[in-house]
């Protein structure tokens, strides 16, 4: 697809698509150094959502990759596994490549959405969610998809288990950056839930 057969959006959903995919890019591995530069110049309103991105812009500043690193590290990987389990089939049933899994790529295969060939995590992790609903929102897969398919992804595969997951990260004791990051996905899933919650049925 040529840019200029790129589908057109507006710039509400561009932004939308814009923190989903940031949200993912956080989620997936540490921050390199060029990632954290890009974060600490950002700037938000003074909306919560806003202050949620003023909130990590500063904490960014302060970062060094390293040191975000090993935070990554212990609350992602550790040594047997790490401090949270960013997994929708955790959060939904205790358990790891449950029927969340399955009904996931059951939906992707559906919609046209596929696992890159270099990544194994299981596709219910919640860098990869970000990251199909920023592609789905901007209609990178060659279709559109409307606001009432926005609507079924989310309410479906995030909605359910999104906003536990960033209060938990918000929390967690191993999180100084991702704390940030936590309070900002908490936030944009609260926003995103009641503008589905508010668009047509």
């Amino acid at each position: 697809m040529s840019a200029t057969d790129a589908p057109r959006i507006i710039d509400e959903d561009r932004m939308r698509a814009d923190l989903y995919n940031f949200l993912g890019l956080l989620l997936a591995t540490p921050p390199s150094t060029e990632t954290l530069s890009m974060t600490a110049g950002l700037t938000g309103d003074d909306t919560p959502l806003g202050t949620a991105i003023n909130a990590l812009a500063r904490i960014a500043k302060l970062s060094k990759p390293a040191g975000v690193e090993s935070e990554f590290n212990k609350l992602f990987i550790g040594l047997g596994r790490g401090e949270l389990l960013p997994y929708a089939s955790y959060y939904l049933t205790g358990f790891l490549n449950e029927k969340p899994l399955a009904k996931l790529r059951q939906d992707m295969a559906t919609r046209g959405l596929t696992r890159a060939e270099n990544v194994y995590e299981p596709e219910d992790n919640i860098a990869s969610l970000m990251e199909m609903m920023g592609a789905m929102i901007a209609g990178r897969f060659g279709r559109d998809h409307d606001i009432a398919d926005q609507k079924l992804f989310f309410n479906t595969h995030i909605g359910p288990w999104a906003g536990h997951f960033f209060t938990d990260l918000e929390a967690a004791k191993n999180s100084v950056f991702y704390a940030a990051v936590g309070q900002a996905g908490r936030v944009f899933m609260e926003i995103e839930a009641e503008g589905f919650r508010m668009s047509a049925e």
